[in-house]
Order: structure tokens, then C-alpha cells, then sequence
């Protein structure tokens, strides 16, 4: 089905309206052009007529006596009153001929088909072929969007091809290009100082988890024990993120009943939520990295929203909500972001959990979204091929 709004059609209808307004200026100019001539002789034929033919003249109509000035002074007038036999006048101040314009009024009409009709003709060709001209820059300008859409989805490796001529597409296709190289150089120096700083923590987070269990029993020391353990589920999570940058994870898929699944995962985290299950669902999936996902979408709803915390299974969807303030509009356009939790009033975090359940979603397969309640809340749903 043509897209009558693409580039395409649009200068299709731009030459029409260009050719349509050249062929009515034309056609104007030889209508009126046509038209002069036509009472320039008949001008000459009638006063001819009235100088050679004395004898066959008529008394002068009303319309030509209020025109004559003297007694040699010649009239003409054109008596179109009767639309198909118009008749040319001219007359002295005591008689009058009259000459048929019919012939001329006629061979008008004519021309004026024939114009009409050669317009016509001319955009019946000029437009298609107008239309076929455009195909080829349009057809560039849909494959650099096609690659441009493949980088937003994620893509830096997508490019719009060898770029030929010098024109302004060709520009923006360089652009994108450009554009794609650059941001994939930067992700690839973010994941490799990712990858980095997590290994070089790796060492010292271990002597300290090992040391802070040598401290004796206190308030201190569970205060250390516990940002310890902050620091090692850092870490562990951005070894996490590292693996999933480099595609270094894969999925092994076993059937799942989803219900009993949830319900297992739910008690795991030790946060209350409140699940509900339709039917008994089975999807094939990676239980390991489902289990990640879900508990990092219930532990977010926990911590940055407000309970009751609700997770339903309907079918192979999987939908975790909360009762807070929502999801950010920048979350919600841009999609999670590590080190960016969104919004201030969504609570403190690294930003890393959602981060790791759209990565492990992409690994098994699953197509992870987000949104907000229109009664409040936010809304995360996984859909499982």
C-alpha cells in the first residue's frame, strides 16, 4: 500500500502542482493571446467590409452611434449578446456591417480543448515519472532511518553502507555513520573501565569481607559488615553488567511453571509482595537468569517505590508493580540507565538492577517493559517468548 505521505509522493505532487501551474499560465497566454488576434481581424475584416460593401450596410446599431465622434469616424464593436453566433460591428455615423465571429469563437473553444487535454497528458507522464526520480533518494533516506533505528534499539555495530555522490543524504548517512562509530567507541571504553574497576575491587573486597568477619561482636562492626556487604553486591553486579556488555552469557532453557516459579522467587528475596497466578503457565526459558530478573524487579519495586508490592502471571507475562511515584519520564524514554536511578523522589540506588534485568532479558529472550499505573505505581512487565 503506497504511503502517500513518504518524500516520495510528496514530490510527486509537488512537480504536478508545478507542471499544473505552468500548463494554466501557458494556457492562459495562448487563450488570451489567441483571443486578441482573433479581434484584431475581425476589427479589419468588418471595417474592410464597410469601405468595399456600401451596399450591403444596416442602419448602425445603439451601441456603436454612442461610440462615433464624427462624421468620418469608423466604429467597431463585438456583439457577443447571442453566446454562439457573436458578431463583429463596424459603422460611419449613417450605416453599418456586421462580420460572423463564429468561425473564430469555435476554432477558441477548440484550442482550449486541446490544450486542456495536451496538460493532461503531460502530467499523466510527468508525474510517474516525477515519482520513479524520487524512489532512489527516497529509498537512501529509508535505509539510513532503518539504521538509525537499529542504533536506538541498540545496534552500534548497524551502518547505512558505502555512501555514494556528494549530495545531502549522502551527508547524512556520513553522519549517522559517524554518530554510530562514536557512541560505540565510548560504550566500549564505559564497559571496559566497568569491567576494570570491578575486577580490581574484586581483590580487596574479599579482604575485607574476611576481615570484617574477624571483628568482634558490636554496633561497629555490623555497621561495617553491612557496608561490606553493600560494596560486595556492587561489585558483584557490576561483574554482572560487564559479562552481559560483552556477550559473554548465554541462556539454557528448560520448560518452567511459571506460578510456583514466582512464588519460590518471591520467597527467596524476603520482601513481601502479593502474587497472583491465572491458570498454570509453563514458558521455556533460562530458570537462573528469570530468577535474576524477577528479583531485581521486586527488590527495585521495594525499594524505590511503596507497598503492597504485586506480581501477577497471566499466561507468559510476568508483571511486577508497586504503589509509588512511578517510573521517571527519562527511564521511560531512554530505558535504565546504570548509575541512574531517575528520580530523587524514587529513592537512592546505583541504577544497576534494572540495568542487569533488561541485559538478562535480552539473553533469554524476553522483552522487558516499563510504564506507570494510571492509578499509580510503577509497572514492569516481562514477556516470555
Amino acid at each position: 500500500m503506497p504511503r502517500w505521505r513518504s518524500l516520495r509522493w510528496q514530490v510527486a505532487a509537488l512537480v504536478a502542482v508545478a507542471s499544473g501551474v505552468v500548463a494554466l499560465a501557458v494556457g492562459v497566454l495562448v487563450h488570451r493571446s489567441t483571443v486578441d488576434r482573433g479581434m484584431t481581424v475581425g476589427r479589419e475584416q468588418a471595417v474592410t467590409a464597410l469601405l468595399t460593401e456600401p451596399g450591403g450596410s444596416e442602419a448602425p446599431p445603439p451601441e456603436l452611434i454612442s461610440r462615433l465622434k464624427g462624421a468620418g469616424d469608423i466604429a467597431t464593436w463585438y456583439d457577443d449578446s447571442a453566446p454562439d453566433t457573436p458578431w463583429m460591428w463596424a459603422a460611419t455615423g449613417t450605416r453599418a456591417v456586421k462580420v460572423d465571429m463564429g468561425t473564430d469563437l469555435r476554432n477558441l473553444r477548440a484550442l482550449d480543448r486541446h490544450i486542456v487535454l495536451a496538460s493532461l497528458g503531460v502530467l499523466g507522464v510527468v508525474v510517474p515519472l516525477a515519482a520513479l526520480a524520487a524512489e532512489l533518494p527516497n529509498r537512501r533516506l529509508r535505509r539510513v532511518a532503518r539504521t538509525a533505528r537499529r542504533i536506538t534499539e541498540g545496534d552500534l555495530d548497524a551502518r547505512t553502507g558505502p555512501a555514494h555522490g556528494r549530495d545531502e543524504i549522502t551527508d547524512i548517512a556520513t553522519a549517522v555513520d559517524t554518530m554510530a562509530g562514536a557512541l560505540h567507541d565510548r560504550l566500549r571504553v564505559e564497559q571496559r573501565f566497568t569491567a576494570d574497576v570491578a575486577h580490581e575491587l574484586r581483590t580487596p573486597l574479599m579482604g575485607l569481607v574476611t576481615s570484617a568477619e574477624l571483628l568482634p561482636e558490636g554496633e561497629a562492626t555490623d555497621l561495617v559488615r553491612d557496608r561490606v556487604g553493600v560494596l560486595r553486591t556492587l561489585v558483584e553486579n557490576l561483574l554482572e553488567i560487564s559479562r552481559l556488555d560483552a556477550g559473554a552469557e548465554s541462556a539454557d532453557r528448560i520448560p518452567v511453571p511459571l506460578g510456583p516459579f514466582t512464588a519460590d522467587c518471591l520467597r527467596r528475596t524476603g520482601l513481601p509482595s502479593e502474587i497472583t497466578v491465572e491458570g498454570e503457565p509453563v514458558a521455556v526459558t533460562d530458570p537462573r537468569r528469570l530468577d535474576r530478573i524477577l528479583a531485581n524487579l521486586v527488590v527495585n519495586a521495594h525499594r524505590h517505590g511503596l507497598a503492597p508490592v504485586e506480581v501477577r502471571v497471566a499466561g507468559t507475562t510476568i508483571v511486577v508493580r508497586d504503589h509509588g511515584p512511578g517510573f521517571p519520564e527519562s527511564l521511560l524514554a531512554e530505558g535504565p540507565q546504570r548509575f541512574r536511578t531517575g528520580a530523587s523522589e524514587r529513592g537512592r540506588g546505583h541504577g544497576l538492577g534494572l540495568t542487569i534485568a533488561a541485559g538478562q532479558a535480552a539473553v533469554i529472550g524476553a522483552r522487558l517493559t516499563f510504564g506507570n499505573d494510571p492509578d499509580g505505581g510503577a509497572v514492569a512487565r516481562v514477556r516470555l517468548n
